[in-house]
């Protein structure tokens, strides 16, 4: 089932500054609430369990969120390049808000398991349309510190979602978790109607609708049989045994239909690179640990502990303190050394450590030896979690990067949801005995008053002994359980290969998003157009210089710069100005006159007016430039061969992407090989 390729000639308008910001805002509304609620359940789960029954579901409300954002993220970007990202990201938002209104009513647990499916479905369209919606409307020159502020929500949201939702649950409701996503969604909406450019893609895309289905079902069918096996039904109970049959079958025609799709979403010849696979791997461990560890241990801290929804989001922070501090850490070592591989074999080692430590928490544990182990975890996260993207994006050929880069995210995101199923599975098939035993050996205790923590700890010390022991047993038995997925993923982070670093991985190394697998773009073109791009910003000011040099032009730098900024806004502008090249830069065309009337004596320009042209002589000294740049640009992008037609297409198509980016911001070319050079020496103005 595919879509016919229709040409749609569209390209996105230049904004104000001011406009720009305001749609920024929008898009990051957008993120910051998809993000959010990723973690914000967290600390409610205890009270919302207690309200609305169903323990042994528990894990669900966060897994289903997780299906649903991993499913949507797959198709939402190519949904808007057909029918254009503004109206998909303000659907995206629709449909989030409506989830989030259903879950704030649910009566029982059911309802709110396929409330939080709706609300997934709309965050992972929130998510991958943002970031699209990044490249239409932010300047190449700006680009990079507004997609690393985007990065940063997830770091942000991390923090602050367990502690968010501990606020709302104590002091209003634990409802509140989902209704404070409405005003923000309608202020969200209302700023995206006015504000968002509508811009389409030129080309309508293929979609993998079969591939889409089957994995969605594979993976559900997977996942439900892991959650029900020995608490619905037995473990060889035909219904599991079923589930599991099935959703091998389902996984198994997903793979096929991969192998023939015109664009798959997960192409299986990324898994021919071992780099791919073990990254693939590895990724699907650390979200396994890290959501299934956040989900699981502020229901500890109220049991156990006795603390309250609130205090139980902030005593998590030293987990995420130690993670996005070695998470930052590590990506900048790899962007000074080019080294990678020793990051997540220590990583999986320390968080091997951090999940057994906790594993012997208990009832006479104290607090800062609590935060302690959860600090280790954090760290080995951390160290882990970083570099993946980074080994993946290094090793495959650049017009598989896109699609590898949406495979990591991919199995990060499918590993949160296993993890946070397997973690609610091993916590409910241990709970239910360890609590019989504990009502057993406490005669005094009416298992209906103890349905919530806060319940529990108003009853005296003495007589809820052996129920906190139950629920400290249940949690360490969670913890223990999941030591060998780590170590699994210590031996496995061995396989992975050192190769050297593309400087243009370099570049991106130490971007927050790069570490919480950001949903990006699949579109190889762009991925290529984006490692030029922080390739040349790192490079700068001396790549231009030296390519002059190695040239053999008889350019001197400020004629090549002038040259550059009329070369490049010809090859998308009927006409180029003084005018046009002088507000780039934020300057009167009186100041920059002279350069140009320089280069024209020269006969490398033609000047009528404020009007600019190159000559014939001008084009030759260029296409030196040009030439060396290509071949400099043959050393720095590694897999890419400037003699290849293929590779040599995709780079021009990336590379005019940007110059007509460029020439329509009339921004100037930050990320042209004419800005490389530096700017020229010029005269004050008089």
């Amino acid at each position: 089932m595919s879509v016919t390729a229709v040409e749609r000639p569209s390209a996105p308008p230049v904004l104000t500054k001011g406009r720009r910001n305001v749609v920024f805002i929008t898009i990051m509304l957008g993120m910051l609430m998809a993000a959010l609620d990723q973690t914000i359940v967290a600390t409610a789960l205890p009270t919302i369990v207690a309200d609305l029954g169903g323990a042994g579901h528990m894990a669900w409300v966060v897994t289903a969120y997780l299906l649903a954002e991993t499913v949507s993220t797959a198709v939402v970007g190519k949904f808007g390049d057909m029918f254009g990202r503004k109206i998909v990201f303000q659907l995206a938002a629709i449909i989030f808000v409506a989830g989030s209104i259903l879950s704030g009513f649910a009566n029982d647990m059911t309802f709110l398991i396929a409330a939080r499916a709706v609300q997934g479905l709309g965050a992972g369209g929130l998510m991958v349309t943002a970031m699209a919606l990044i490249a239409d409307v932010i300047p190449l020159r700006d680009r990079g510190k507004y997609q690393g502020a985007m990065g940063a929500v997830f770091g942000v949201t991390t923090v602050v979602g367990p502690t968010l939702g501990g606020l709302f649950t104590d002091h209003l409701s634990w409802r509140w978790c989902f209704y404070v996503n409405v005003p923000v969604a309608v202020v969200m909406v209302a700023l995206a109607a006015y504000t968002i450019p509508a811009v389409r893609s030129a080309v309508r895309p293929v979609i993998d609708y079969i591939g889409l289905v089957f994995v969605a079902a594979g993976t559900s069918c997977l996942i439900l049989a892991l959650e029900w096996g020995g608490d619905e039904y037995d473990w060889d109970s035909a219904t599991i045994i079923g589930m599991f049959a099935g959703s091998a079958v389902l996984l198994a025609l997903f793979v096929l239909v991969e192998l023939k799709a015109a664009e798959p979403i997960l192409p299986m010849g990324l898994f021919r690179n071992p780099v791919f696979t073990v990254s693939s791997i590895l990724s699907f461990i650390v979200g396994f640990a890290m959501l299934g560890a956040m989900t699981y241990l502020p229901t500890y801290l109220q049991y156990v502990d006795g603390a309250s929804a609130t205090i139980s989001g902030l005593r998590t922070l030293p987990m995420v303190v130690g993670l996005l501090t070695t998470s930052m850490l590590s990506g900048t070592v790899v962007s000074r050394t080019g080294k990678y591989k020793a990051f997540p074999i220590l990583g999986t080692a320390v968080m091997a450590v951090g999940l057994y430590l906790m594993s012997t928490m208990g009832r006479t544990t104290g607090i800062w030896l609590e935060s302690l182990y959860m600090l280790i975890l954090g760290l080995g996260i951390g160290l882990a979690m970083q570099v993946l993207t980074i080994a993946v994006q290094n090793t495959v050929p650049y017009h598989e990067m896109g699609a590898a880069t949406s495979g990591v995210t991919f199995f990060r995101t499918l590993g949160s949801s296993f993890g946070t199923a397997i973690f609610g599975t091993l916590f409910s098939n241990q709970l239910t005995p360890n609590l019989a035993k504990a009502f057993a050996r406490s005669p005094g205790v009416d298992p209906r008053a103890v349905s919530s923590p806060q319940a529990l700890h108003k009853l005296p010390d003495a007589s809820i002994v052996h129920i906190v022991d139950a629920y400290a047993d249940t949690i360490d038995y969670v913890f223990r359980w999941v030591v060998p997925v780590a170590v699994v993923g210590f031996v496995v982070a061995w396989f992975l290969k050192q190769v050297k670093l593309r400087d243009s991985a370099r570049a991106g190394a130490s971007d927050m998003g790069e570490g919480f697998a950001t949903p990006d773009s699949s579109d190889s073109d762009k991925q290529l157009g984006r490692a030029v791009a922080n390739l040349m910003r790192r490079e700068q000011p001396h790549v231009g210089r030296q390519i002059l040099a190695d040239s053999g032009t008889d350019l001197e730098v400020a004629q090549a710069w002038a040259l550059g900024q009329v070369y490049v806004r010809a090859k998308v502008l009927d006409e180029v100005t003084m005018p046009q090249i002088a507000h780039s830069h934020r300057m009167p065309p009186e100041v920059l006159l002279p350069v140009f009337d320089d280069a024209a004596r020269a006969g490398y320009l033609n000047v009528e007016g404020w009007r600019l042209s190159v000559t014939e002589r001008g084009r030759d000294e260029w296409g030196k430039v040009a030439h060396t740049w290509r071949h400099w640009l043959d050393d720095h992008l590694e897999d890419w061969d400037v003699t290849d037609p293929v590779d040599r297409a995709a780079l021009d198509r990336a590379l005019t992407a940007m110059a007509e980016r460029i020439a329509e911001e009339e921004r100037g070319g930050e990320f042209n090989v004419a800005d490389g050079f530096g700017k020229p020496a010029l005269p004050r103005a008089s």
